[in-house]
């Protein structure tokens, strides 16, 4: 019997690109692919690349060389781009580095087996010409339900079953496990409606378009019979959820679905917009069972009229009003979010404001990015641009301030009990360590809590007492070994 093709699957980016990553790892095993871990055992390569920002397009390209040098004395035979650096820049990436043996776009998933086993079986592939994804949908949100299945839509997937295999009732999972980490993303929408000046994800993500709940319940179901305990709510703007099925409190209504779903301990939303925050939603945020008190909230700076150039609202007196709000319903909540600096026409005044905002909003993780052009965006052709130098001094200052911020912030919580999660159990520092996360940090971006590890397994949730900080992380003692779920609030 011939042994079956094998492919390596790279992720990179963001959670939402994992999501992804595991569809395609769906259908390039229905279609009859060994997915392997070690790229030197693979026949092919096939790199989910990130095209956000500079830094991260650097990284796809470099994914991607490393990759084709395995073809020159490894096993490898082909060299496969896909994800958001591919869509968005498709024929002219493929030109650019011809060392990938295909540049495919989001239209090939759904015959992404075929498409690499074409280029196996030396075939070759005429990549796309980019197009703005947001005319592929009705401008109409509630209109967009009924044109979907047209629309190739990553993360949206539902596997057609091969011949003699009856169907299930219900949504199906199209979806393969990448990761044995008791936390796995789950995709509630993908696509923006937003024309933030500094974004270009929306031209290459499309139009937003909300999953249906039954679907995105059946996949919930499906982690937690796969070990998970925690899912991460993802999509380019989670408050919009339910804007284009005809209800846009329907967050609010499927959040406590999520925390009913048997096995699951944790239910953590992301990417929220402040403008979009409605008393419902931080009530049932709040105060669910099960789902926890983490506010990711887009700020992206306070100076009112920093924030209109970015095409944004809100200024650091409605941000500071929200941050009340929240802390008013569980003083405990963790709150996190991320800044740009050095946007065009940004003054000292305006960077005054953001440092005082973020003094006074005692966040407790916070993401410091310098501006820079993106192609396609209208912040490219905005006036007043500041120098490079400037911007880098601008974020560097800021960083610093938000490491000192968020190490007080972590203080704070010395001698509090938390829950916490345990993600890993880590070997590699000499001495073992416990790596696990309270409710108010979300994975791999808000610092962790570190414990010892005896008795402990990855995906126990235990309680713990906060007894010292390094910078934004806790070291605790758990004060309930027992693996069985800790009571929630």
């Amino acid at each position: 019997m011939t042994a079956p093709t094998t492919v390596h699957l790279v992720s990179l980016g963001c959670a939402r690109n994992d999501v992804d990553s595991e569809e395609l790892a769906a259908r390039l095993e229905l279609g009859g692919f060994a997915l392997v871990e070690d790229p030197a055992d693979a026949d092919a390569v096939m790199v989910n690349t990130c095209g956000f920002v500079e830094s991260a397009k650097k990284d796809s390209i470099d994914t991607l060389l490393a990759a084709a040098d395995l073809k020159v004395d490894g096993r490898t035979q082909a060299v496969v781009a896909v994800g958001c650096l591919a869509e968005r820049y498709g024929a002219e990436l493929a030109e650019s580095l011809p060392e990938a043996d295909a540049v495919l776009s989001f239209d090939d998933y759904a015959d992404v087996a075929d498409r690499l086993q074409t280029i196996l079986d030396g075939g070759s592939h005429q990549p796309h010409v980019p197009r703005d994804r947001r005319r592929l949908l009705p401008l109409a949100p509630a209109d967009r339900a009924a044109s979907a299945g047209a629309v190739s839509t990553p993360g949206h997937g539902i596997p057609e079953l091969p011949a003699g295999v009856a169907p299930a009732s219900g949504p199906r999972v199209l979806r393969r496990r990448l990761s044995s980490s008791p936390w796995a993303p789950l995709k509630l929408a993908s696509g923006c409606d937003r024309r933030c000046t500094f974004c270009a994800i929306p031209a290459f993500r499309g139009a937003y378009l909300s999953r249906p709940p039954a679907e995105v319940l059946t996949e919930a179901r499906w982690l937690a019979e796969n070990g998970v305990k925690e899912v991460l709510l993802v999509s380019e703007n989670s408050s919009s959820y339910g804007k284009d099925l005809g209800d846009l409190r329907l967050l609010e209504k499927l959040l406590p679905e999520l925390a009913a779903v048997d096995g699951l301990e944790r239910v953590r939303v992301t990417y929220l917009q402040p403008a979009e925050m409605r008393p419902g939603l931080i009530e049932v945020m709040a105060g669910t069972p099960g789902v926890v008190p983490y506010f990711d909230l887009s700020f992206q700076h306070a100076s009112g009229p920093v924030l209109r150039r970015m095409r944004r609202f809100g200024d650091a007196d409605s941000f500071l009003a929200l941050v009340d709000q929240v802390r008013a319903k569980v003083p405990e909540a963790g709150i996190r979010s991320n800044v740009i600096v050095g946007f065009p026409g940004e003054t000292d005044d305006d960077i005054q404001v953001l440092g005082d905002f973020l003094v006074a909003a005692r966040l407790d993780a916070i993401g410091v990015f310098g501006y820079s052009d993106e192609e396609g965006t209208e912040a490219v052709r905005l006036d007043h641009h500041l120098d490079l130098d400037l911007v880098e001094e601008r974020r560097s200052r800021m960083a610093d301030l938000a490491d000192e911020l968020v190490a007080q912030r972590a203080e704070e919580r010395i001698g509090s009990v938390l829950r916490v999660l345990v993600d890993e159990i880590d070997t590699d520092s000499g001495s073992a360590v416990a790596v696990g996360r309270a409710d108010h940090q979300g994975p791999e971006v808000d610092g962790v809590t570190l414990l010892a590890p005896d008795g402990l397994r990855i995906g126990d949730l235990v309680e713990v007492d906060v007894t010292d900080t390094d910078g934004v992380d806790l070291r605790g003692v758990v004060l309930d070994p027992v693996r069985e779920p800790v009571a929630a609030r």
